[in-house]
């Protein structure tokens, strides 16, 4: 099993592949802080997102909502979308196929 190293991403925030396949790629994004941002973008990539701690604010699309422990939602491909740390934790994505320039 492959180790990746974890990757500061923006203030507070880190990115750990912790798995991946040119098919499908699992990363834990974690926010040390209140204010903590993943800044808005966009990919080719669909993304599921699971919550599995904290609480978040995010922007999708042109809507926003908040998510906490549970909750889970999926990003079509190209659509905008980014997020405020609202209570420091964790969040579980998956691409597919693959983020290879998280490699």
């Amino acid at each position: 099993m492959a180790e990746f190293p974890i990757v500061s991403t923006g203030e507070n925030v880190t990115r750990q592949v912790l798995s991946d396949h040119p098919d499908l790629m699992v990363v834990a994004f974690r926010f040390a802080a209140v204010g903590a941002e993943g800044a808005l973008h966009h990919h080719p990539h669909v993304q599921s997102t699971y919550v599995e701690s904290g609480r978040f604010r995010f922007s999708l699309g042109g809507t926003t909502r908040e998510v906490g422990p549970g909750d889970s939602f999926v990003v079509a491909s190209d659509v905008e979308h980014g997020c405020v740390c609202l209570e420091p934790g964790t969040l579980v994505d998956c691409f597919t196929p693959r983020r290879d320039d998280f490699l």
